[in-house]
């Protein structure tokens, strides 16, 4: 590959989809997406959607879809690389030259880089001389006992410009090694190398594998910033790990507890929770909530009680919830977080809580009661209308009746009048759906004319298993993983198009490649018509409630057996047409 994956991550990263779509099309607001009218093909109604918490668009009238690059390539009509190199410039990437990374770095290096920092900082913790200060921080203020701070591996920086950054060199290793990994930056002014971290506690994020993958550093005192994170490396992704996972992932088998910092963690481990994970410096994304359902059913939300914790657990909440999870509250009186709660009440205090963790609808109920005036009529209406707009989206009628009932009293209103709003905002939502599914069975009946992939029309019956099990081995690792391991039986042969084979290909190279599967590299080897058919596969799957490994086995089952039928038809008619042309030559 010309452009490093690395390099392409980190571009898609800082790249915001709704922005740089927003840019090109009028965007609208509905639920967790947007829509628009497509920039790809004229039409009156908008069938044009983005998702920004997938980072994807996709149109359902014309079936272009992807992600920004892909976006770009249509939009600007570039190939690849040069879509790569547009958003590269639009985010203030530089893209190395010639493809390469400039620092040359394998994961095994920044691992080895890392943990070898790690241990520098561990020993200037515990030297008196260096980390005095750090050390009564820890014991004094945040009262860790030494074998929580050794079970962490935390560490102490200290206030000198050059102390790590001389000990790397010591050890073997460059200064653009150590600016890669930020360790180190350089000065503008004198172009010398300087320590990245300093006069800070260190916090070594340590991934599932048990590899030092990045740091976290947190000031004393109250200075700004209060937390210094690694950014991405060729070796870690802030996105896509967890604080404590490594901990956790042996103790959260019924429940995972999600906080927003590192301290909260570690409170929450020494009082004898060691589910408690965090994210690393910024917002939940969907790849750390997917990361989630591989080793818990359920989450509890525990951010800070203020205005900014309360939004970051809102987004929570609708990530969370996207991949399948329960989602509970952790409404905490008397203390702004985890950490100064069990300080002030204790852990059983804290455990009886947990048991009482409110549900999602009494998070997002709350809010809208505490928004409004439920005295004044007015008002009234508006939170009706929200609340309705919320409890619409709930897919059992049972858990809507609840709410329901659970929102008439606040509101002063019947709940027959609640549960009729409630229900037309559900039809006018299957109107719209079978509106989309009526614009993807005008689609489907271009098969016949279809130019992306124009084998799909030999084979209607095998073709539709072919895009189900496609779809399912885009959207879940499992599967893939399923498939190379031979657990599930499915070769490249199986397919019956050309477009499933070479897409079935390039899935298990990039599975088995050293930085796993990444959607967006897709993009180097089809075209985005075939991205958006893709995306298309991603849709109808993730529209089912159905996806698992049962599902994926019955495709697979009747690809095989509509290819074999298929084939046999093929044979018999060949076998007539041998036959006819014996006859015919013993008429002669």
């Amino acid at each position: 590959m010309a452009i490093p994956r690395e390099v392409i991550e980190e571009i898609l990263y800082r790249t915001d989809i709704e922005e740089l779509v927003g840019s090109y099309v009028t965007l609208k607001r509905a639920g967790s997406n947007l829509t628009g009218l497509c920039p790809f093909h004229s039409e009156k109604t908008p069938s044009f959607s983005v998702s920004p918490a997938k980072k994807f668009f996709y149109c359902f009238g014309c079936g272009a879809g992807g992600d920004a690059i892909t976006f770009v390539m249509k939009a600007e009509n570039l190939d690849y690389p040069q879509a790569v190199a547009f958003l590269a410039k639009r985010a203030g990437i530089k893209i190395p030259e010639n493809g390469r990374r400039e620092d040359g770095m394998s994961r095994e290096r920044v691992f080895a880089m890392n943990l070898e920092a790690a241990k520098f900082f561990r020993k200037c913790l515990f030297d008196p001389k260096y980390g005095q200060e750090g050390m009564e921080y820890l014991r004094g203020a945040r009262r860790l006992s030494t074998d929580v701070i050794r079970r962490f591996g935390l560490g102490f920086s200290p206030n000198t410009f050059g102390m790590l950054t001389d000990h790397m060199h010591k050890c073997g290793y460059r200064d653009e090694e150590l600016i890669a990994g930020f360790l180190c930056g350089k000065s503008q002014k004198t172009g010398r190398s300087y320590d990245y971290f300093r006069n800070r506690v260190m916090f070594p994020i340590i991934d599932v594998s048990g590899n030092v993958i990045a740091f976290g550093g947190r000031v004393m005192d109250d200075s700004k910033p209060k937390y210094l994170n690694s950014s991405d490396t060729p070796g870690f992704k802030k996105s896509k790990n967890l604080f404590a996972l490594n901990y956790a992932k042996n103790n959260c088998a019924e429940q995972m507890i999600l906080c927003e910092g590192y301290m909260d963690v570690i409170a929450m481990h020494a009082a004898g929770f060691e589910n408690a994970v965090a994210t690393l410096g910024t917002s939940l994304t969907s790849e750390q909530a997917r990361l989630m359902t591989k080793y818990t059913k359920k989450v509890i939300i525990s951010y800070d009680s203020d205005e900014a914790g309360q939004r970051a657990a809102d987004r929570a909440i609708r990530l969370l919830g996207e991949v399948g999870l329960d989602v509970r509250i952790l409404r905490l009186t008397g203390a702004k977080d985890p950490d100064e709660y069990i300080k002030l009440y204790g852990a059983d205090r804290l455990r009886a809580l947990l048991g009482q963790s409110k549900t999602w609808f009494d998070f997002k109920w709350n809010a809208i009661a505490s928004k409004y005036n439920l005295e004044t009529p007015s008002d009234r209406i508006k939170a009706s209308e929200e609340a309705c707009a919320i409890i619409a989206g709930v897919g059992s009628s049972i858990e809507r009746e609840v709410y329901i009932s659970q929102i008439a009293t606040p509101l002063g209103l019947p709940g027959d009048v609640i549960k009729s709003n409630v229900e037309r905002e559900i039809g006018k939502r299957r109107a719209e759906a079978k509106r989309k599914e009526g614009q993807d069975a005008k689609l489907s009946i271009r098969n016949y004319g279809d130019r992306t992939n124009p084998d799909a029309a030999k084979n209607i019956a095998a073709n539709a298993a072919e895009e189900a099990i496609l779809g399912m081995l885009l959207l879940y690792e499992e599967h893939r993983s399923a498939v190379l391991s031979g657990k599930v039986a499915l070769s490249e042969e199986d397919f019956c198009t050309s477009l499933g084979k070479r897409i079935f290909e390039a899935l298990m190279r990039l599975q088995v490649s050293e930085g796993g599967f990444l959607f967006s590299l897709l993009g180097e080897d089809f075209t985005p018509d075939e991205m958006g058919r893709m995306q298309k596969y991603m849709q109808t799957r993730a529209q089912l409630t159905e996806n698992g490994p049962e599902v994926l086995a019955r495709s697979v089952e009747a690809l095989k057996r509509a290819s074999q039928k298929a084939a046999e038809s093929a044979g018999n008619i060949s076998d007539l047409i041998q036959k006819k042309r014996n006859q015919s030559k013993q008429k002669d």
